[in-house]
C-alpha cells in the first residue's frame, strides 16, 4: 500500500510540474519581448524596434529574433556610442539583470566589444564587456529605437 501511495504522490507531483512548466511557456508566448523586459525591471530600449519573435525558457534563457543585423547610436555625456545587434540576441534574464548576453556589441573608439552583462541599480544601467564597464541612466534606454 505504501509503494502505491508513493507512486501516486510522485505521479501527481510530476503532472503538477509539467503543468506549471507549460503555463510558463504559454505566459511567455502571450506577451512581447518588450513586456518581458518590463516585468524584469529593465527598460524596453535594451531591444531595438522590430522584434520578430522570442523564446523565454523557464530557466530564464531569452532568445530574441530581429529582422536582421542592426546598429543603434546612443548619445550620453557628449559622446556617441553605437550598439550593434545580430539578427539573434539573447541571454539569461533575471529581475534587474541580463547575463550571458550574446549577439550585442558596443563600439569603443575603433573596435567592437561584446556585451556580456547588463545590470540595473536604481536609475542606472551598467553594461559589462571585457575590459569595458559603462553606466548609463535608465532613461537613455526608455524607448526602443529604430535600426540604422
Amino acid at each position: 500500500m505504501a509503494k502505491h501511495l508513493n507512486f501516486l504522490l510522485v505521479t501527481v507531483a510530476c503532472i503538477h510540474h509539467i503543468a506549471y512548466a507549460a503555463s510558463l511557456k504559454v505566459a511567455a508566448a502571450t506577451g512581447t519581448a518588450y513586456e518581458i523586459l518590463d516585468k524584469n525591471n529593465l527598460p524596453r530600449g535594451l531591444l531595438p524596434q522590430g522584434v520578430r519573435s522570442y523564446v523565454l525558457n523557464p530557466d530564464g534563457k531569452l532568445e530574441v529574433t530581429l529582422a536582421g543585423q542592426c546598429e543603434i547610436p546612443v548619445n550620453f555625456g557628449g559622446q556617441q556610442l553605437k550598439f550593434r545587434f545580430s539578427s539573434t540576441v539573447g541571454g539569461v534574464i533575471n529581475p534587474g539583470s541580463i547575463h550571458e548576453v550574446y549577439g550585442v556589441d558596443v563600439q569603443i573608439k575603433f573596435g567592437w566589444l561584446g556585451i556580456r552583462q547588463v545590470d540595473r541599480a536604481g536609475d542606472q544601467l551598467t553594461f559589462q564587456a571585457k575590459p569595458f564597464t559603462q553606466s548609463f541612466p535608465v532613461s537613455t534606454f526608455a524607448v526602443s529605437q529604430s535600426c540604422s
